[in-house]
């Protein structure tokens, strides 16, 4: 065992080698020590790796790294192909170690055992339904007894569903969300029917599964509510899936109360790709345990301990949370400013667009996060999701405008309405004149479709003279 270290969270950690801890005193979250900010000059110079001719508008598809953290994970993969041994036996996990006290800290979870790190919120994911299949194939869970989820859920969490749950005999049960949204109320009233329909027959719901964010249609989803619901209503466990949640919306351990929480950090708080954190609630010793699907030396020790070394591979990304952090406490108030001229930024340019359109937003202003949906003119005839899919390669590809779109059905009875939506995100590099960009590519377009409607009349009309 290593002697005791202290780091600049105030924390004294005595560091295994297996990367458990103990840890002597809770602390706060880290904020912000110097009284000087980031400059947009400086802001510019850490994303000058962006493509220029690209108004990139997409954050929450794979997030930014900006060129210090970059800087970082290079130092750190160098460090470690000076000398592996090394890094491995000294370094490597009293590094994980450190970032996992970091998000322990950001997210408010009691105690650094309860983070682990893997590569994204999909390996997340799979953890915890894999831990759900098990119980099925052992006998806790019964052949029937149900999982729910979103109906807007993520689509690899669709698939790990089928691939762990529904082979197991469990019964996936997905609660359908209205899109647009107007208030959190429609969402809680369907979560609680889908609750009824789960427990018909004398079921029994033995895990929810809950985006804290959708990804799309993107939604804030109020779960602090709906875990309270959770518990209310006897369901064992609840997993949040929070793709994009940190440095996008306020997360919260303690105050959110769920069993399993998973959030990337490469999407919204300058990480390289891949990581994200996996929050597991301590559990009594001798309750079942979560493993790590790759399974290596280090299995049987916890998750946490698990998932610090799943094999020889490139860590780095894992590293760089401190360097992340010091990119983020460069801005006022930290990553809650970022999050709040983010959230404000977004609405700002979202009704912009929807005004320029005629169109409107997929949800009030405090159902979205660093994102929103924007409905785009019924003029550009978007009838199924490869139209949605053209039409964002058409921007891409002619316009240099990066944002994913949605196609939303009508309804029965529906006619005229809006059935594409564009996701906009907004992250500290982008300015204002990547959303007229994208305003005015759509304008054409629109032009584009009334004149050769135009020319169509026209063209009829003379066939018909000759």
């Amino acid at each position: 065992m290593d002697s005791p270290t202290t780091n600049n969270h105030n924390h004294i950690h005595t560091h295994h080698l297996n990367g458990a801890s103990t840890i002597s005193q809770p602390s706060k979250k880290p904020k912000l020590l110097s009284s000087s900010f980031i400059t947009p000059a400086e802001i510019h110079e850490e994303f000058s790796h962006h493509d220029p001719s690209v108004a990139r508008i997409n954050n929450g598809s794979f997030g930014c790294c900006p060129a210090s953290v970059i800087a970082a994970q290079h130092r750190s993969q160098l460090h470690y192909l000076r000398q592996p041994d090394n890094f491995y036996f000294n370094e490597l996990k009293k590094g994980i170690l450190q970032s996992r006290t970091i998000i322990k800290d950001l997210v408010n979870a009691k105690h650094v055992d309860e983070i682990s790190i893997v590569d994204n919120a999909t390996t997340a994911a799979a953890i915890v339904l894999q831990h759900t299949a098990w119980s099925f194939h052992e006998g806790t869970f019964q052949k029937g007894d149900v999982v729910l989820m979103l109906h807007y859920a993520y689509g690899a969490v669709k698939k790990s569903m089928e691939a762990y749950v529904t082979r197991a005999g469990g019964h996936v049960i997905e609660v359908p969300l209205p899109f647009p949204v107007a208030s959190n109320e429609e969402i809680v009233r369907e979560f609680r029917k889908a609750l009824e329909r789960g427990k018909s027959e004398g079921k029994r719901i033995r895990l929810a599964v809950i985006d804290h964010v959708t990804s799309m249609p993107c939604v804030v989803i109020p779960v602090k509510e709906l875990v309270q619901i959770c518990r209310e209503e006897g369901v064992e466990k609840v997993f949040i899936d929070a793709a994009h949640s940190i440095g996008c919306v306020d997360v919260d351990m303690e105050e959110i109360g769920a069993d399993f929480y998973t959030s990337n950090l490469h999407k919204w708080f300058f990480c390289p790709p891949s990581i994200a954190f996996l929050y597991t609630r301590k559990i009594p010793k001798g309750g079942s345990e979560l493993h790590h699907p790759v399974v290596s030396h280090e299995y049987g020790n916890g998750l946490a301990v698990e998932s610090a070394w799943i094999g020889t591979r490139d860590y780095s990304a894992q590293l760089v949370v401190p360097a992340a952090l010091e990119f983020v406490n460069r801005f006022q108030g930290g990553i809650e400013g970022i999050k709040k001229r983010n959230h404000d930024a977004v609405v700002e340019m979202g009704e912009m667009l929807a005004q320029s359109w005629g169109t409107h937003l997929g949800s009030p202003p405090d159902m979205c996060g660093s994102m929103i949906m924007v409905g785009l003119p019924t003029s550009l005839g978007i009838a199924c999701d490869d139209d949605a899919l053209g039409l964002r390669v058409h921007l891409r590809e002619q316009f240099g405008v990066e944002v994913p779109i949605y196609y939303r059905p009508p309804r029965d009875g529906e006619v005229g309405c809006v059935t594409g939506y564009a996701r906009i995100s907004h992250q500290v590099y982008n300015k204002v004149d990547d959303y007229h960009k994208f305003r005015d590519a759509v304008n054409q377009l629109v032009n584009n479709v009334i004149f050769l409607k135009i020319s169509l009349i026209d063209d009829s009309k003379y066939a018909e003279e000759i």
